[in-house]
């Protein structure tokens, strides 16, 4: 707006007409004699009715003397000799009033306009007529906002011209990547900036997308068999790990609904992008496999963990649904069973945004959680040094000691139990200070005084959790798997 104002405060006189042989014509009569111009309701009421019935070119096609009653005389005069004007009205007085010939003229429309969208040159242009036609008329601008872009350029910036060969067709790209790839481009580029696109670009687009489907694949699987109203856990009953998603996926909500009232829509882009692939596959749904994969379908820690996977998608595909408008419909209607042709009231395109919910994670949890993190972060490069050096495979092949200062030692005790479940190994013991170098021994460079050896878990791995367990072979029911598994075997009577 800032630009608009710079713009009105320094412009000289408008001068409305234009000296070409087409266009909207300025309908003004005045005598021949004295210049005096006609103004009466007959004379406009005359040029409506011929307007209405062959358009503006009947100013042009007619006679002065059809628009004006066989006894007019100038009222300055008195004489009866009149002209027509015959220049046309500046083109920006057409387009600048659009909002009383659109707008006003429309049931189903309404006056002033929610947006004007534009490139950034109509700050000269329409968004400028608009405003003068409209505070001149009506006392008010025409728009309650207005939203300028740039242009679109190649990869270097440079403009698209068929003589240098860089355009990039929308077809194209559509034919080649799909259109959800061009819309989820367009949303990820700031377009208040010039533009760009090039293959590499809509390459890296692709890859997100495929992230982002991926994800709600995932999701889709773990919920076939989870009805939220016969089964949903009560936010009360949610491990903590669980109430930690979902309040990190309410934070994205608030971060993505603020990003839709200002337009930012490469804000919702980078936000759906990075929970998906940081938040969720990289953190949750990792640690969420063991609960899902192992524990009895209808058990408490599987249905709670249902619970958070559905809280989460139904939201994510409303948030996503404007931009990534095929995707989210197809998987809306897996979710709720709704089909191919379901009812087109039920369709994602109906459905509102979730209100935002209020998730028992005051902020203590949440800075422990920022902590739990760092710590597994920590450990993962150990195991990653660990697989390099051909110590172990997989990390449920691991056994991990820890040794920290005074400081976190305390904090590491009391969520022992917790880092061993998010680092998603066999064993977690500590490192003492006699403790034998086995494996590989990692010094931590974000942690002070923290350090990690990583080496061969003891036991057997198990064939259904592929943990190592020296109970592996102890169970004479179901010799191949530990006791954890075997419990879950007896609870869905196998």
């Amino acid at each position: 707006m800032q630009r608009i104002y710079s713009m009105i405060e320094g412009r000289p006189d408008w001068c409305l007409s234009r000296q070409r042989s087409w266009g909207v014509p300025l309908t003004v009569v005045s005598c021949r004699s004295c210049g005096e111009i006609v103004s009466s309701t007959a004379l406009v009421d005359k040029i409506n009715e011929l307007f209405k019935k062959e358009g503006a070119d009947a100013w042009f096609s007619h006679p002065v003397e059809d628009f004006l009653g066989a006894h007019t005389v100038c009222l300055k005069c008195g004489a009866n000799d009149f002209i027509k004007e015959e220049d046309i009205l500046d083109v920006w007085f057409d387009s600048g009033v659009s909002h009383a010939a659109v707008l006003e003229e429309r049931e189903e429309l309404s006056s002033p306009a929610d947006l004007y969208l534009e490139g950034s040159d109509q700050h000269r242009g329409w968004f400028h007529s608009s405003l003068l036609t409209s505070t001149g008329n009506r006392g008010r601008a025409p728009f309650k906002g207005v939203l300028t872009h740039g242009y679109v350029v190649d990869g270097q910036g440079r403009k698209m011209s068929k003589s240098v060969g860089n355009v990039v067709a929308p077809g194209e790209v559509i034919e080649k990547y799909g259109a959800e790839i061009l819309r989820l481009w367009v949303a990820s580029e700031d377009y208040r900036d010039d533009i760009k696109v090039s293959d590499e670009i809509l390459k890296q687009v692709s890859d997100a997308y495929r992230k982002i489907r991926n994800t709600i694949r995932y999701l889709l699987s773990n919920l076939s068999d989870f009805n939220p109203a016969e089964h949903r856990v009560a936010d009360s009953e949610l491990p903590e790990i669980d109430r930690w998603a979902l309040a990190k996926f309410e934070e994205l909500k608030s971060k993505i609904a603020l990003s839709y009232d200002k337009y930012e829509f490469h804000s919702i882009y980078h936000g759906l992008n990075n929970f998906c692939g940081t938040t969720l596959s990289a953190f949750y749904l990792d640690i969420l496999k063991d609960r899902l994969y192992t524990s009895a379908p209808n058990s408490h820690a599987c249905r709670s963990a249902q619970t958070a996977l559905h809280a989460i998608l139904d939201g994510l595909l409303r948030l996503m649904s404007p931009i990534l408008s095929f995707t989210a419909s197809e998987a809306w209607n897996v979710l709720n069973g709704l089909g191919e042709n379901g009812p087109i009231e039920q369709e994602i395109h109906f459905a509102l945004f979730s209100p935002e919910k209020s998730i028992v994670c005051d902020d203590k949890i949440m800075e422990k959680w920022t902590k739990l993190i760092r710590v597994r972060s920590e450990i993962t490069k150990a195991l990653e040094t660990a697989r390099r050096e051909k110590v172990i495979g997989h990390p449920l092949e691991a056994e991990v000691m820890i040794a920290a200062g005074s400081e976190l030692e305390s904090f590491l005790r009391s969520e022992w139990n917790t880092i061993k479940e998010i680092s998603i190994i066999s064993e977690l013991t500590v490192l003492q200070e006699d403790t034998p170098v086995a494996g590989i021994r990692f010094t931590s460079e974000e942690i002070p005084g923290m350090v990690i050896q990583v080496q061969s878990a003891h036991g057997e791995k198990c064939e259904r959790c592929w943990t190592r367990s020296t109970l592996v072979g102890t169970i004479d029911a179901h010799p191949t798997i530990c006791d954890r598994c075997a419990g879950v075997l007896a609870e869905m009577k196998l």
